[in-house]
């Protein structure tokens, strides 16, 4: 039976009848499944008030629209059923334990450790596996995600314990939530000396909200004006009574820098498991599990930290993690150490995939290359599908001529140095509230420097480039200076979401602009009695000019911000500059982590009213 004619157009009317689509579908998909002209639906979809071709990405709003006017109801299947049809085709499933109960052994716990942006968590998980990570990080704050394994002692025997280690700004909330969800136990760190805050509250919500068992250490017990106490009686207000309340919580007051209360809080976090969860895994299953971060490494490509959940991964093992694919070459722990194999709740680095996967996706082992390849070019085609279909901003009939005329849109290409990051920065830039009439648009997401080819898609697009933690590569820079394309460089997220924002509200103050004013690679290194390491470099463009700002990169990335030039010396003379083509000695203060062939890039800021 044909459906009325829409100025001319029949369509099958579909008397109520469900039809599935995958997320990003265009006309085209529904006119197969509908048995009809794409022709006809682009036509259908003009007089309801919209401009779509019969090949674009189409969102789920557009598709139900149509749907209601022709008489079908259009459901969009979820990414979730999505995946689990994919690997059905190919007799696969993911998440469903299998196998005899001699195959089934206790596993490790998985900690997620939450809380408030400078309550010490990476430093309590810094004192626990003794591994300077705060150093690293830019401004205290945990800008990456990490997976650690230590083992600890409980009754006689060694237990180890899978740490999960999660960005501390609120921004993060879908990491957060995402972390959760793969996670056994939660620990909530609490200042002692400041108390419950808004950021605390939110990862116990997240942490309720998995249904997960929580932990509370009450952290920085040894400063002046700590106390525990008061942080017991906040938590109940929200649902946390200690034990010693005759509640179910275990509260264990610590101190990162002391080491007070780690054995105990470790001891807590066992005993909780072994009281509330029944922690066994499947060893003989089919590995699976999930990706906890990943990154392009310049000297072995790709790679992937992944948290096995059930199964055994192997060296050798074909691998398909969201849309990268591989044969695992390598396996590594938190220490870069070779593994043979991985049990379940061992966080690993997997060493070749064919691409960088995403934090959060799905990872499983089948039989053959073949097929691994074949999910993940499915599964990419799918991603970027709904990718175009979120992206792209509807334009009605009503406000064609006005978009025709002003493209309110602000597009961005964001690149950083950890796929985990770059996800999140682009959830929470995607979450910003701005006027109905301004559009955020990300043309593009990866992982690594920005090249050449993204400046020329930025050319194409009228696009800013976002860099977390990586900077333009050869020939970008000069390109982006010539064409005057938009760079920026940031080393804290929420530094980009607040200028972001700004720019979109149309609210940016006189900013300083920063000004790059030359670039010297380190040839040798010498060290200097006294002084410390001295740079024998090249300069390579521009001018080094003694106590200018700088920054030292390394294989692409940012090693050290925030130092500044202040010795500069020309053979054995002192020199307040020396210029493109000459050799000088560059001292750089107390900071001696030099090495040759690193680039030395300086620059000043300069104070500019933006337009």
């Amino acid at each position: 039976m044909a459906a009325p004619s829409m100025g001319g157009v029949s369509l099958p009317r579909g008397n109520g009848q469900t039809v599935r689509l995958p997320r990003g579908a265009s006309l085209t998909d529904l006119a197969e499944r509908i048995n009809a002209q794409p022709a006809a639906l682009v036509t259908a979809l003009f007089h309801l008030g919209e401009m779509v071709t019969a090949t674009q990405s189409v969102n789920d709003e557009t598709l139900q629209l149509l749907g209601a006017e022709i008489g079908w109801v259009i459901q969009v299947v979820s990414p979730e059923d999505e995946d689990r049809e994919l690997l059905e085709t190919f007799d696969l499933t993911f998440g469903d334990e299998e196998g005899d109960e001699e195959d089934w052994a206790a596993r490790p716990p998985v900690v997620t450790v939450m809380g408030h942006v400078d309550h010490g968590k990476t430093k309590l998980l810094d004192a626990l596996r003794d591994a300077n990570v705060v150093a690293r990080e830019a401004g205290g704050i945990t800008q990456h995600i990490g997976a650690y394994q230590i083992v600890t002692e409980l009754e006689g025997q060694e237990r180890p314990v899978t740490f999960i280690d999660t960005p501390g700004h609120e921004s993060f909330t879908a990491m957060r939530a995402r972390g959760a969800k793969v996670t056994d136990i939660v620990v909530l760190v609490v200042a002692a000396d400041d108390g419950v805050m808004p950021q605390t509250v939110e990862a116990l919500n997240h942490a309720q909200a998995a249904e997960v068992p929580i932990v509370v250490a009450v952290n920085k017990v040894d400063k002046e004006g700590a106390n525990p106490a008061k942080i017991r009686q906040q938590l109940t207000e929200y649902g946390l009574v200690a034990e010693e309340y005759g509640g179910e919580t275990m509260f264990v007051d610590v101190s990162a820098i002391t080491r007070q209360g780690l054995d105990d809080l470790l001891a807590a976090i066992l005993l909780t498991a072994d009281a509330s969860l029944d922690l066994r895994a499947n060893t003989e299953q089919d590995p699976q599990g999930v990706v906890i971060e990943g990154k392009l490494d310049k000297g072995r490509g790709p790679v992937a930290t992944v948290l096995v959940q059930r199964g055994t991964l192997r060296q050798g093992d074909s691998i398909v993690a969201g849309d990268a694919y591989g044969r695992v070459r390598s396996l590594l722990d938190e220490h870069g150490n070779k593994l043979k194999e991985a049990l379940p709740a061992r966080p690993v680095q997997v060493v070749g995939l064919t691409s960088v996967p995403r934090a959060g996706d799905t990872f499983l082992v089948v039989d053959e290359d073949r097929v691994a390849r074949q999910i993940a070019d499915r599964r990419q085609a799918r991603i970027r599908n709904a990718q175009n279909a979120s992206m792209r901003k509807r334009i009605s009939l009503e406000d064609l001529d006005a978009a025709l005329k002003e493209n309110r849109q602000l597009n961005l290409i964001i690149k950083g140095d950890n796929s985990g990051t770059v996800e999140a920065l682009e959830e929470a830039l995607m979450k910003i509230e701005v006027d109905d009439e301004i559009s955020l648009r990300v043309i593009h997401r990866g992982v690594g420097g920005i090249t050449k080819s993204d400046i020329d898609l930025a050319l194409a697009d009228d696009v800013i480039v976002l860099g977390f933690n990586v900077r333009a590569e050869g020939q970008a820079t000069e390109l982006a200076n010539r064409e005057g394309v938009d760079v920026r460089y940031y080393t804290v997220i929420y530094q980009a979401i607040d200028e972001i924002e700004a720019a979109l509200k149309g609210m940016l103050k006189p900013i300083y602009e920063e000004v790059q004013l030359g670039t010297a690679e380190v040839r040798e290194v010498f060290r200097v009695p006294k002084v410390g390491n001295v740079a024998g470099s090249l300069v390579r463009s521009g001018t080094i000019v003694r106590n200018s700002k700088a920054r030292l990169i390394r294989d692409g990335a940012v090693v050290a911000d925030n130092l500044s030039v202040e010795s500069l010396r020309r053979f054995k003379d002192d020199a307040t500059e020396v210029r493109e083509g000459y050799e000088c000695g560059i001292g750089l203060g107390s900071f001696n982590d030099i090495k040759v062939d690193d680039v030395i890039e300086t620059f000043e800021l300069r104070e500019k009213p933006r337009d």
